[in-house]
């Protein structure tokens, strides 16, 4: 596979403003293992190769375990997330398939006991950043570094 342009190159002034959303969203208060774990679950379900490469990689950089980061995908079957993680993950799955789950009231309702509102909204931003860019790096076909090296 090949990228198919270089968006940062094609627009610097829009993806300079992704990155100020990204910075102020890593900067929000959230923890920054839940950051990488929400980031890397909606990367999964969005086929993202490129961003999963990335957020396991910072992900394992900061000390998250192999194990957590393996058994993502089936969270709900593992006892190795917190349950504010898992109130999370779920918004995240929600959030990622909206056009599919609406985003029922039992997941929203679920956050209350680990979130704030103020940190229901930057959970929120950060999934919704989230899926922006992996819409921006399956659509122009971003390639993650150990791809780009063995091409």
């Amino acid at each position: 596979m090949k990228a198919r342009l270089d968006y940062f190159k094609a627009s610097p002034k829009v993806m300079k403003a992704m990155v100020g959303l990204e910075q102020t969203v890593r900067d929000s208060g959230l923890e920054y293992s839940l950051i990488e774990l929400v980031k890397t679950r909606a990367s999964q379900i969005n086929g993202c190769a490129y961003c999963i490469y990335m957020h396991t990689t910072d992900a394992r950089k900061a000390g998250e375990t192999e194990e957590r980061l393996y058994l993502l995908s089936a969270w709900r079957e593992s006892s190795l997330y917190t349950d504010r993680e898992r109130a999370a993950l779920a918004w995240t799955e929600s959030l990622t398939l909206v056009a599919e789950t609406g985003a029922p009231d039992d997941v929203y309702e679920g956050l209350d006991p680990h979130f704030t509102d103020e940190e229901k909204v930057n959970l929120t931003m950060l999934i919704g950043a989230i899926n922006v860019w992996n819409r921006i790096s399956v659509g122009f076909r971003g390639q993650h570094p150990a791809a780009a090296n063995a091409a």
